[in-house]
């Protein structure tokens, strides 16, 4: 098999395990965040209402969800995308800037769905 070939081969199968180990760590954190007594205490310490933690704990847990089903891996991923991208948004006016691990899960989602959205326009 020539290294051309192989590299044909191994970036799908690394995309497909990014795609899988982000969607569930992302979903471990969205449950938590939305069932925790301490992230609702620590939410609570923004000042905002509990109902915006709820929305972006559920729209979490639906974009990971989506994200982890193959025929809407790209809708989930472009959710996951704006909802990270809130999140930031949300820390950052609160001077919580350690949003590190957002821009790094916002990055992965990007990547995931640029390969996914390459495959699909070569497949029509």
């Amino acid at each position: 098999m020539t290294p051309e070939r192989m590299n044909q081969v191994r970036l799908p199968a690394a995309l497909r395990i990014l795609q899988w180990v982000l969607g569930l760590v992302i979903l471990e954190e969205s449950l938590r965040f939305a069932f925790s007594p301490e992230a609702a205490h620590a939410f609570a310490k923004t000042g905002l209402p509990n109902f915006i933690r709820l929305s972006l704990a559920w729209a979490e847990i639906a974009a990971s969800i989506l994200f982890l089903i193959p025929r809407a891996t790209v809708v989930g991923g472009r959710l996951l995308i704006v909802v990270l991208g809130a999140a930031i948004v949300v820390h950052i006016l609160h001077g919580w800037f350690d949003v590190g691990v957002l821009v790094v899960y916002a990055a992965a989602a990007w990547a995931v769905v640029a390969k996914q959205s390459a495959a699909t326009e070569q497949r029509t």
